[in-house]
């Protein structure tokens, strides 16, 4: 009994009261920052998988097109003055074929 008065009196009580802030912080961090991010990554991944010939995309560089040609990891587009520039799957931004036809928000 008189080692806990002494842990209790030199600062090293409870320590559930100094895990469970750090414990939601964490918690809140990973809802606020971490998943969001997982799932953005998932989105463009499957954005980035169903992607095919003939579908016009936007890139993250803010090219506009239309695919001609894929590979594993790179596509070809063809921006409107016919020239065609091969870029990486993963710089594809947005599918503007799907974006207009899809119903705009309100």
């Amino acid at each position: 009994m008189t080692s806990t008065v002494i842990l209790q009196a030199a600062g090293g009580g409870n320590m559930l009261s100094t895990i469970v802030p750090m414990v939601l912080i964490m918690v809140v961090f990973y809802f606020f920052m971490i998943r969001p991010q997982v799932k953005k990554a998932k989105d463009h991944k499957k954005l980035v998988a169903e992607l095919g010939k003939g579908d016009k995309v936007i890139t993250t560089a803010g090219i506009h097109g239309k695919i001609v040609d894929l590979n594993e990891t790179t596509f070809l587009i063809e921006v409107e003055s016919g020239a065609k520039i091969r870029f990486d799957k993963s710089a594809v931004s947005l599918d503007a074929t799907k974006a207009a036809i899809a119903p705009a928000k309100a």
